[in-house]
């Protein structure tokens, strides 16, 4: 990028009367340069089949066009018009639910031949009148795509044939792998293949969403084909990913694996949502953004966040500019709205955007005035923020599906317990609350050794080639971190029959064969601190060293024999295993632990200031310094000299300076 991109979604179509030009003019003065326009635009672009209407869409590049401002297409096809589900009802997605009944957004079977012949067909009439547009930069292809539970008969024929090549066409190696004698659910003719949706096998079920997940890959990659016919060499495809979703953007999304979805995109891109007011901790901003830029491996696009949101969301002064900042300190070269203005009807009226109903300036408007102001006489230092990270979390699609079938916690009362995400967010968490700052890998990442520390929440369904290969890193000199329910299971949910942690007992120098829920159990040891109150936490292993050395044990008259945390020294590298969760202060101590044995000093500032680097193109470290809190906070600078990019002054190192309440500084490096 030779800019950073600042802007929001812009809608004329849902505007209720004519302000294109006043909204030009207010999106100016802001410093804004760039709209996203087009993606949810299906009825009004086709009103009827093969009736085209771009009207809108050309009166918004036109004044944009005029205006030097920027514009990201986005294909209209997350949203499927009305008269195709009155001739083709079928393309409405089949679910365990049974089929849907229009009205919501995202509800087709993405893999209905019908919509994807209506689809190709929209896709290319808008390319033909947007490619050759100067003002056009990029294209996002469709919306937050998922697989939306698709699971009817072509579906489930495509999913047969998917096995077929899996096992070769071995009937008995599929019901050996996925343990089909249970409960007289072996198949013994792939004719008989009963309808997946009813399976209570979790083998079967966790690779039928594995199978829906490459659906969402052949997608998009399928769209981005067709766009690459028509764009130019300088246009950008992007699309924008999300993530599970509990209220805001929280961990790993189980519909999609980002790590293969993103293959067909010239530049990955999200959309990130969080709480702010008091909740506003940064967290969501920075493992949205470490993960996305950690797909292909360089900067990326923020393409939706909010403004206002929700009105528990409306911001207090300071946090949207907060924010914006640590969307860049991520390594995003852009910050999009969604959106510019508020809507008047349907379902998102009270998703605020920039502006509220009344379109007025208001405070967040003024604040981000403030943003773009700044932005244009600090921009270039900021862009194409590259950065080098010593740590990293590995990640499984594959282990959050089969915890979803299985559970961390269950009990005989029908508690769901915690997820996958849940132990992926407390590493995450607990890194970035200590500013250590982390790529993420996924299972079939490469060059595993550039990392000195590798976090392994969870990884209950890995193949034996992967727990190999972590072996092997610890051999040659890794740190390896690994917590409860790793390495228990291979790729199609197969328990493995040997002793547990399968394959890594050799590197962690521990073995267990029971496990149970935590009650009352407290946990003692070397790294527990002075006066602590340490407790294990919703699943513990009842770990016994073959070798390793206990970090930590449990305290509890009847489990007080078996150790909770291990550490383990192993060719070159060290191991340490968590055999339950435990509360955040033990997990700080035992990143300490790792830390010191990786000869990695950790950071001297710790939450709620929150510190982010990078190099910038002129080769200069830049510095980020965000308060997360409503105090202001004093800083002493620790890095070599620098100029306060905010203010244009020097800093030398001792320097002592306060940042204000929901404040930010930034110093880049002289």
């Amino acid at each position: 990028m030779k800019e950073l991109l600042f802007g929001a979604a812009y809608y004329d179509e849902y505007m209720p009367y004519e302000r294109l030009d006043q909204d030009i003019s207010m999106m100016k003065k802001a410093g804004m340069n760039t709209v996203r326009i087009a993606e949810s635009t299906w009825s009004t672009c086709e009103p009827q089949e093969g009736v085209f209407d771009f009207s809108h869409v050309e009166k918004v590049m036109d004044a944009m066009e005029e205006a030097g401002m920027k514009v990201i297409i986005g294909t209209p096809t997350y949203a499927i018009p009305t008269w195709m589900v009155k001739s083709h009802p079928d393309v409405i997605a089949e679910t365990v639910s049974g089929r849907g009944i229009y009205g919501a957004r995202q509800i087709m079977d993405i893999t209905h031949p019908v919509y994807l012949f209506y689809a190709e067909r929209v896709i290319r009439e808008l390319m033909k009148r947007t490619a050759h547009r100067q003002c056009v930069i990029g294209f996002q292809i469709d919306n937050e795509t998922k697989y939306y539970g698709t699971a009817g008969k072509n579906v489930q024929e495509r999913f047969v044939k998917y096995l077929r090549r899996k096992f070769h066409d071995d009937l008995d190696a599929m019901n050996r792998e996925f343990g089909l004698d249970y409960w007289s659910n072996r198949i013994n003719a792939w004719e008989d293949f009963p309808d997946v949706r009813g399976t209570i096998n979790g083998s079967l079920g966790a690779e039928f969403e594995k199978f829906q997940r490459t659906l969402v890959d052949e997608f998009l990659s399928w769209q981005a084909d067709i766009v690459n016919e028509y764009r130019r060499e300088d246009q950008f495809i992007t699309h924008n990913f999300d993530f599970e979703w509990r209220g805001y953007s929280y961990g790993v999304q189980p519909d999609v694996n980002h790590f293969h979805a993103s293959r067909c995109m010239t530049i990955a891109g999200v959309d990130i949502y969080h709480p702010s007011q008091d909740e506003l901790t940064g967290a969501e901003i920075a493992f949205g953004g470490d993960m996305t830029r950690s797909l292909k491996k360089g900067n990326y696009l923020l393409l939706e966040t909010e403004a206002q949101g929700y009105p528990g969301w409306t911001p207090y002064k300071g946090q949207l500019r907060l924010q914006a900042y640590s969307h860049l300190a991520s390594g995003s070269n852009s910050v999009m709205y969604w959106h510019w203005h508020s809507i008047h009807n349907s379902f998102e009226t009270y998703w605020k955007g920039l502006l509220s109903h009344d379109f007025q300036e208001n405070d967040a408007y003024r604040e981000a005035c403030v943003i773009g102001r700044e932005w244009k006489e600090i921009g270039q230092s900021l862009v194409n923020l590259k950065k080098k990270n010593e740590v990293a979390i590995l990640v499984s699609n594959e282990s959050l599906t089969a915890l979803k079938w299985f559970g961390i916690q269950a009990t005989a009362a029908g508690d769901d317990g915690i997820g996958y995400n849940d132990v992926v967010r407390w590493i995450y968490d607990a890194l970035y609350r200590m500013n250590v700052e982390c790529d993420f890998i996924w299972p079939e990442s490469e060059n595993l050794g550039q990392y000195k520390a590798i976090f392994v929440p969870a990884l209950y369904a890995a193949p034996d080639a992967l727990l190999e290969r972590l072996n092997q890193y610890v051999a040659d000199g890794g740190h390896l971190v690994a917590t409860f329910k790793t390495a228990f299971a291979n790729e199609n949910v197969k328990v493995s029959h040997e002793v547990q942690p399968h394959i890594l007992n050799t590197c962690f120098g521990v073995e267990y064969h029971q496990f149970t829920f935590p009650k009352n159990v407290g946990l003692s040891g070397t790294v527990i601190r002075d006066g602590a109150c340490a407790e294990a936490k919703v699943f513990m292993e009842l770990l016994i060293p073959q070798g390793a050395q206990t970090l930590a044990s449990y305290d509890h008259y009847n489990w007080k024999d078996y150790a909770a945390i291990t550490k383990n020294h192993y060719g070159k590298g060290t191991a340490v295993y968590l055999g339950c969760m435990t509360d955040d202060e033990t997990l700080k101590s035992v990143i300490k632990t790792v830390f010191q044995e990786a000869k990695t000093e950790l950071s001297a500032y710790s939450f709620p200031v929150i510190v982010r680097k990078g190099t910038n193109d002129f080769g200069k470290q830049v510095t980020y310094f965000l308060n997360y809190s409503s105090e202001e906070k004093d800083i002493k600078y620790l890095e070599e000299p620098g100029r306060k990019l905010l203010s244009g002054s020097r800093t030398e190192t001792g320097d002592t300076w306060k940042i204000p309440a929901w404040g930010v500084e930034i110093v880049e490096q002289l």
